[in-house]
């Protein structure tokens, strides 16, 4: 356990409240305090937070990302960290930019891999479409079947998968899904590491547009 604060990323529930039985609303600024327990344990009680905005979204369910501090009593893992205490610096909607950067990861790897199945390419094709409102969700739901289709059929290449999973519909799985296997189909960690920095750049850049937007 470390006493230290500790900038890092944090995805908000949907309502901006305090998740697992705790539902106190949370304000930007305000240090809200773990309840209930005398110290904070990972994966089981305190205030939670990952350095990487990657590791972040695979712990989140919604596009709210959040730059925050945690402090007291610290512990760290390999993906996230915990502490007695967090508050929001800023968060903003990042769906929009969890949906391209998703995109774009997907057509880096297909690129990478020197893919040309019709069925990849559409999928992402048919996913910015979506994007602008010009594909319904059906027909996002069969641009993603038929990529994944294409997928087995590649016996699981990475670069397959990343294109189905930035088909999907939900913007924080799409991201870190099709983030997970571009990083499969290149250099493992150091891809992980590029692909996440460029993430946190797109989420900085926007936050310095809009400020705290949600």
């Amino acid at each position: 356990m470390q006493n230290e604060v500790v900038e890092c990323w944090h995805v908000m529930q949907p309502d901006m409240r305090l998740g697992y039985g705790d539902d106190r609303e949370v304000e930007i600024g305000r240090w809200y305090a773990m309840t209930g327990y005398y110290r904070p344990v990972m994966c089981e009680h305190g205030m939670h937070g990952s350095l990487r905005l990657l590791d972040a979204l695979n712990y989140g369910r919604s596009s709210l990302v959040a730059r925050v501090e945690i402090r007291g009593e610290i512990e760290h893992g390999s993906d996230k960290l915990v502490g007695r205490e967090r508050r929001v610096l800023w968060v903003i909607d990042a769906d929009r930019i969890l949906h391209e950067f998703a995109c774009d990861i997907a057509e880096d790897a297909l690129r990478n891999a020197g893919v040309e199945d019709s069925r990849c390419w559409n999928a992402i094709t048919t996913k910015r479409r979506w994007l602008d409102g010009n594909a319904t969700d059906d027909e996002l739901a069969s641009a993603w079947s038929a990529a994944r289709s294409a997928a087995w059929s590649a016996a699981q290449a990475s670069a397959w998968d990343a294109a189905w999973d930035a088909a999907q519909a939900s913007a924080w799985d799409a991201a870190w899904d099709a983030a997970w296997d571009a990083a499969r189909a290149s250099a493992w960690a150091s891809a992980w590491d590029a692909i996440n920095a460029d993430l946190e750049q797109r989420v900085y850049q926007a936050h310095q547009t809009l400020g705290t937007c949600v």
